[in-house]
């Protein structure tokens, strides 16, 4: 499956607040990957909670795609502006763009093995 939603970023400058309000409130456990990001489970997607000093200001949804740099030419024909160049994360390589509306979103691709 490809092209498809599959991760959602909550920013938040109190990562620690929020992940307890998720859990109090949810029932969502998390998974600490460092100071400033916790992965959520069991929210129905997979998700999590940023906290660092390079968050997007808003919920951020994440496509999951095969081959990024094919994605990233499909978003600028289709009129996106990049926001932020592709660049590695543990897990994988994306990119941030917002679309004609204003929506920030990303697009990643699995690391290959």
């Amino acid at each position: 499956m490809t092209d498809q939603i599959d991760y959602i970023e909550f920013p938040s400058p109190d990562r620690a607040a929020t992940s307890r309000f998720f859990s109090a409130a949810f029932g969502w456990s998390m998974t600490s990957y460092g100071p400033d990001y916790d992965g959520l489970n069991g929210a129905g997607i997979d998700g999590g909670v940023d906290q660092s000093d390079q968050r997007v200001g808003a919920t951020m949804a994440i496509v999951r795609t095969d081959d990024l740099d094919d994605a990233e030419a499909r978003v600028i024909a289709a009129g996106g502006t990049i926001t932020l160049p592709q660049f590695d994360f543990p897990g994988g390589r994306r990119f941030h763009f917002r679309e004609p509306g204003g929506n920030e979103l990303a697009v990643w691709v699995e690391r290959a093995e």
